[in-house]
């Protein structure tokens, strides 16, 4: 919905509340077919397919579970993408992000979404500009962590501050707070979610799975390797000499356990793909893992990196 033909979204934000799921932002890119000169003659051959990159969008897309239908919200105040997400007390809080395709600078700018309302209203600016960075709700507020940041000095010239520094704001005090090293790695993250008021980690922006699971210890503000949760993530089917690779891989919690949704591809056949889960028990300890039988799919698709849980009632 939404979406011009041709075109695919990219870097947007997915979350849910209550039975609704979310569409937020986003990059919008139109699909380019390139061919060659010297291939027109033999179609078919070196034929490639780009993105081109259209506009930034500020639309907010709702999808309701219950009827399976989709409608518009009111847009976000700034259009922006690879920006921070987060739902906390039934809102949406988005913060930084990028809002212009010419520039590689992020952004201060911060607005909650009421559903309620359908109202989105601007909040007090971070500290910092940021892009890249990640969404969390922990401890009763917003957590902005990592991402590529700058800051402007007393002259109004941009100073290069440390990548691993986390902005926090309080609903209740309407402020933002800036924490620095909390996030130890110079590469944003690629996902950070809670279980039962623990962070847990599974790889940065440039590595999805870095072989285990971290969980954040807040009071000595260090990230460990949580026991038992080292395992190479790799569909176990029967695909001969054949080279696989992952596109994408997105993690989830549903109560004391984390999903690990992940799709390849079968690069001798472009158009064939597998899906597979694995699942990490957080409440035993030392961990447990279960994985579900990969499933394969014959049909060209675009794969997607975004996943969120909706809660039934």
């Amino acid at each position: 919905m939404g979406l011009t033909p041709n075109h695919v979204l990219k870097d947007f934000a997915m979350v849910s509340i209550r039975d609704s799921i979310f569409i937020i932002g986003g990059r919008e890119c139109e699909k380019v077919t390139k061919v060659s000169p010297s291939d027109h003659e033999t179609p078919g051959t070196n034929i490639s397919t780009s993105e081109k990159d259209v506009v930034i969008r500020s639309s907010v897309l709702r999808y309701d579970t219950s009827t399976g239908l989709w409608s518009q919200c009111r847009p976000l105040n700034k259009p922006r993408y690879d920006f921070a997400c987060t739902v906390l007390e039934g809102k949406i809080y988005v913060a930084g992000g990028l809002s212009e395709l010419s520039v590689a600078l992020g952004t201060s700018c911060a607005e909650v979404y009421d559903l309620s309302e359908n109202k989105w209203t601007v909040l007090p600016n971070m500290s910092t500009l940021r892009y890249k960075c990640v969404g969390v709700t922990w401890q009763g507020k917003v957590y902005v962590v990592g991402g590529f940041v700058n800051k402007l000095d007393m002259d109004g010239k941009f100073n290069h501050v440390v990548r691993c520094s986390v902005e926090t704001y309080d609903p209740r005090t309407q402020k933002w707070d800036l924490v620095a090293g909390m996030w130890k790695l110079d590469v944003p993250p690629n996902q950070i979610v809670q279980v039962e008021g623990t962070l847990f980690s599974s790889g940065d922006c440039l590595n999805a799975w870095k072989g285990h699971i971290d969980s954040y210890d807040g009071k000595l503000k260090i990230w460990n390797i949580v026991d038992g949760s080292q395992m190479h993530i790799n569909p176990s089917f029967d695909h001969g000499l054949m080279s696989i690779q992952r596109m994408y891989m997105t993690m989830a919690p549903i109560g004391t356990h984390l999903y690990f949704l992940a799709g390849y591809r079968i690069a001798e056949e472009a158009s064939r793909n597998v899906s597979m889960a694995c699942v990490f028990d957080t409440s035993i300890k030392g961990g447990a893992w279960s994985k579900l039988e990969p499933i394969e799919e014959d049909v060209e698709k675009e794969l997607c990196s975004h996943c969120c849980v909706v809660e039934l009632s």
